[in-house]
């Protein structure tokens, strides 16, 4: 009895630090932290595409009232270097971007031994504080609304996450709907305090319905997580472009995050 015990409680305190261990880098997942908790993150991209080559590094403050419920908002520093020769080219500009406002909502959780699956109901919110240079996810200048559903499967030896959305805007480039599946596999066994190497592989599928073009990205990732700090870096790239007003070459992502 008392092995069984000690059992449930290892896998116990696995699960717990599993999903600690931070989101996936360029998806997301609907595991959340506890109540009063504070997370400081920032997740640079640096991305190439056949205009140029742009730089998003966000500063980004979240919040959980309670062990369900998440509030944050996303404040970035862009960059563009838009190739020489191109026609009607924009002036390269520095500085503010456009500020995201985010909350997430967890409406459902079922924990097993050593396993859960969750859900959360998702929105963001862009702010056209940036300037209108049409820079899908970087530097648009236009108001957005994003709903989306987010859903979660976790064990201690691997995760998967599984995202749909609506992005709304009045730009006809913007309005899209979105699909995000990551996979997440942890390389160390784990431990307490938490030290673990997590490999992602991540996909996103874009639909842009009202210009009628398609994208598929896929991320290669590696996160570094001991105790209240996580390390990451991947890089994306396309698989599909159908019809896309900008096309991709790559994205690297360098990221951090310190749970308070």
């Amino acid at each position: 009895m008392k092995n069984i015990f000690l059992l449930f409680v290892t896998l116990h305190i696995a699960v717990a630090n599993s999903v600690a261990q931070g989101p996936p880098i360029t998806a997301d997942k609907p595991i959340m932290l506890g109540a009063k908790r504070v997370i400081l993150k920032s997740l640079t991209e640096i991305r190439t595409t056949d205009q140029g080559s742009f730089i998003k590094a966000p500063i980004m403050a979240h919040y959980l009232p309670s062990s369900n419920l998440l509030f944050a908002i996303h404040v970035p520093y862009v960059r563009t270097n838009f190739n020489e020769g191109l026609l009607n080219s924009p002036i390269n500009f520095s500085g503010l971007g456009d500020i995201e406002l985010l909350g997430k909502y967890q409406f459902f959780r079922k924990d097993a031994t050593g396993k859960t699956f969750r859900m959360v109901a998702k929105t963001l919110q862009t702010l056209p504080t940036g300037k209108m240079y049409s820079i899908d996810g970087i530097l648009t200048g236009t108001y957005q609304s994003y709903i989306g559903t987010v859903a979660g499967y976790e064990t201690i030896k691997y995760g998967i996450s599984n995202e749909v959305g609506l992005n709304m805007s009045k730009d006809h480039a913007l309005k899209e709907f979105k699909h995000k599946l990551g996979f997440g596999l942890p390389l160390l066994k784990p431990s307490y305090p938490v030290k673990q190497i997590n490999l992602y592989f991540e996909y996103q599928s874009s639909w842009f319905y009202d210009v009628v073009s398609y994208r598929l990205l896929y991320a290669q990732g590696l996160q570094y997580a001991i105790k209240r700090l996580t390390l990451e870096a991947a890089i994306q790239f396309p698989l599909i472009q159908n019809n896309t007003p900008q096309n991709f070459n790559r994205s690297v992502f360098i990221g951090t995050r310190y749970i308070f």
